[in-house]
């Protein structure tokens, strides 16, 4: 079948089944996310419609495996069914004025719902029904991206004064104790450094730490937002030269540069008593901010090692910068 898409574009699916009932009728389809990363690439997802009395509007409701909204700050009010803005007005449109009730379910949407962060995004039962084009962009991880900017639109509907974006459990671990924050205030942004803080230019918060490890806030402090190894390696030469600033010899620095890793050139760089991990925290800190371009938000920058160990922070506690708020 063919329908058409946000930009206007014709797009064909393979039906893997469809049925008549006395109420309506029903439809499912597999779902092929092509070279992105996605938890429901290959799920079943089907659309039952139910026809209404004419005059009233179209009702959508979560089947099975699609989650409802809790929380406030997400594009759809708490109590509403998990499926997005742009999915409705598709549906809409497919239905042409008919009133009609629309149920969308997931196979086993409940236990994919786990590999997702919606339960701490307050989406509860399964899945959600995302979608902006209808075109899946390959490696984009769009839907990550999109979870990172719904975390911090919920935080900020709760008034949270505090963020936390990390790179993964260990650092999320960490920070979430140093600071005894809540979950609704942690942003798992994995490799999207730019997606977090992109985004929260546009809609700044109070305060923002950010959080991970060495290797990775290396390439923070190098200036790369997309912190993921297939993006490119770390700038050893450049970690050299910050370990000099940091009081590295000359032989330390040339060693650091033949370092097949981060983490060997760090301890490379802790065997000397060298604060290598404070000046990575304090470079990452210095182009965040430049990417963030608004003095009001308070940012720091706290490096871990593998044991969720801080290894290294851009500020003190009681620096004034981070408790001018």
């Amino acid at each position: 079948m063919s329908i058409e898409l946000p930009g206007g574009k014709q797009a064909a699916f393979a039906l893997a089944a469809h049925g008549m009932n006395k109420t309506g009728a029903w439809a499912a389809v597999v779902k092929d996310a092509g070279d992105d990363p996605d938890v429901t690439h290959g799920a079943l997802i089907r659309a039952d419609v139910r026809q209404l009395p004419e005059g009233q509007d179209i009702i959508f409701r979560a089947g099975d495996g699609v989650g409802t909204i809790t929380r406030p700050g997400l594009p759809l009010l708490p109590g509403e069914p998990a499926i997005n803005p742009v999915p409705r007005q598709m549906i809409r449109l497919a239905l042409q004025g008919a009133s009609a009730e629309v149920t969308i379910s997931v196979e086993n949407g409940v236990t994919l719902a786990r590999k997702t962060l919606n339960s701490r995004l307050g989406i509860v039962g399964g899945l959600s029904i995302l979608g902006t084009t209808g075109i899946v962009v390959p490696f984009s991880c769009s839907a990550w991206i999109d979870s990172i900017h719904r975390g911090i639109d919920v935080a900020r509907a709760l008034n949270l004064p505090h963020l936390a974006a990390t790179t993964g459990d260990v650092s999320e671990r960490a920070v979430q104790a140093f600071y005894r924050l809540p979950e609704t205030a942690l942003i798992e942004m994995g490799d999207f450094a730019g997606g977090v803080l992109k985004y929260i230019r546009r809609h700044p918060v109070p305060r923002l730490t950010i959080g991970g490890g060495i290797a990775k806030m290396t390439k923070l402090a190098q200036g790369r937002m997309d912190l993921h190894s297939k993006r490119g390696a770390a700038d050893m030469p450049a970690l050299a030269a910050l370990a000099t600033q940091a009081g590295a010899s000359a032989e330390l620095a040339d060693a650091i540069v033949v370092s097949p890793t981060v983490a060997e050139a760090f301890l490379l760089a802790s065997g000397q008593n060298i604060p290598l991990g404070n000046h990575i925290a304090r470079a990452a800190y210095q182009f965040a901010s430049s990417v963030l371009e608004d003095n009001s938000i308070a940012l720091d920058v706290m490096v871990f090692n593998r044991q969720g160990n801080c290894v290294g922070r851009s500020h003190l506690a009681d620096d004034p910068d981070l408790n001018r708020r």
